[in-house]
């Protein structure tokens, strides 16, 4: 997957929520948010796949824990197209991120790690990231 932008060392704590607006690419297959301790450890990887891994149409969330990738979560609707305007607004609670998207539907991902701050963000893949948001 491409590798997009990264946000080093902004502090993402319990209570606050992180909004994402973004463009997928016109041919877009897939892109990825994900948040974590560092590039090494992703708590919450939210993965919406357009056509790629098998998957058509799927938002898929996971996390990557000591080398590898943990057990699949897939929840919510596929409110993307490729080419438009989305929205994604993550809530950090202790136990879990809310994550809505511009449909409406809302994915409740368990904080794996749980961890009160994570202080690394990425934007993967295909999409141009317009505004993101931390309060």
């Amino acid at each position: 997957m491409n590798q997009g932008m990264i946000i080093k060392s902004m502090s993402f704590k319990v209570g606050q929520t992180l909004t994402v607006v973004g463009v997928p690419k016109p041919e877009a297959t897939n892109f990825a948010v994900n948040i974590g301790p560092n590039e090494k450890e992703i708590v919450m990887h939210i993965n919406p796949r357009f056509n790629a891994h098998g998957d058509e149409n799927a938002v898929v969330c996971n996390s990557y824990q000591n080398g590898s990738w943990c057990e699949e979560y897939r929840e919510g609707g596929f409110p993307f197209h490729q080419g438009e305007e989305f929205k994604m607004v993550i809530e950090f609670t202790a136990a879990e991120f809310l994550v809505t998207l511009s449909d409406g539907s809302v994915i409740h991902f368990p904080n794996r790690m749980g961890a009160e701050k994570y202080s690394y963000i990425s934007f993967d893949g295909e999409v141009r990231v317009t505004s993101f948001e931390i309060k």
